[in-house]
């Protein structure tokens, strides 16, 4: 059965594309095409500068709004402005955007302020982190006999604390993913043995996962802050917590660089 022919970009349109975890070769065929076909690309730090080199026009504008800890390259307004103003000015816009626009992107954002402004888009979801760098670093986010339900959550510390539901998130049976949650782990670790997980509770910090500078740290949440430490770990990380984490030395197939 041959694949259903996608409607070429149109000029005019914002076009809020998921650019995956990291691996180029994890776009799908809908996002690889329109990256192809933009006038401009208004791109996130965490995509990879080879879905660039590879799929993107000589010619195209590209234009980097990458937030970072502590450095914001455009604020969140004044991004979604520009969007505004780009297909306004008949462009072909594509919003690439790591792993899933709606997935702690601030992808709702940004469709928010275009349909505000009259101005029409297509969302094209991509891997999000928790599901390619967890299966990248050998750890099934679900499995029968470790965890029934899986919740993602955002690490990113505020005025120097953790605003979570730590009572939800100290339950067994479970997996928990946290994003940006590096600077915060060992708040995080405390936190949830304080809520009534075991010190020996197992965890894992994945760094850059799905490229070829992943690494993957494994321990306990007594243990996991000490581990990262000696690791010297860099965001991007994403960090997941629950029985499943057990399974990573078995189940991992990705060679790893010290």
């Amino acid at each position: 059965m041959p694949l259903r022919t996608s409607l070429p970009a149109q000029a005019g349109t914002v076009y809020l594309v998921g650019a995956g975890p990291g691996d180029p070769s994890l776009l799908t065929l809908r996002a690889a095409q329109l990256i192809g076909e933009a006038d401009v690309i208004v791109y996130d730090n965490l995509v990879s500068t080879e879905i660039l080199a590879m799929l993107a026009r000589p010619d195209v504008e590209r234009i980097y709004a990458g937030k970072e800890r502590g450095n914001h390259a455009l604020p969140q307004e004044q991004l979604n402005l520009l969007l505004v103003r780009l297909a306004r000015d008949a462009k072909r816009v594509v919003r690439l955007k790591g792993g899933d626009p709606y997935t702690f992107g601030r992808g709702g954002e940004e469709v928010e302020t275009l349909v505000e402004q009259g101005i029409p888009f297509e969302v094209v979801p991509g891997i999000t982190a928790a599901a390619g760098v967890a299966a990248y670093a050998g750890i099934p986010l679900t499995h029968r006999n470790h965890a029934q339900a899986c919740v993602f959550v955002t690490g990113h510390l505020k005025d120097g604390s953790m605003n979570l539901d730590w009572p939800g998130l100290a339950r067994r049976r479970q997996t928990v993913v946290i994003y940006m949650g590096l600077h915060g782990l060992q708040l995080l670790c405390e936190k949830l043995i304080e809520h009534g997980l075991p010190p020996d509770w197992p965890a894992a910090i994945v760094q850059q996962g799905t490229t070829p500078r992943q690494r993957t740290v494994a321990g306990t949440l007594t243990t996991l802050p000490g581990l990262a430490d000696a690791a010297k770990l860099k965001a991007p990380t994403l960090i997941i917590v629950g029985e499943v984490v057990k399974l990573h030395e078995k189940l991992a197939w990705l060679p790893e660089s010290a």
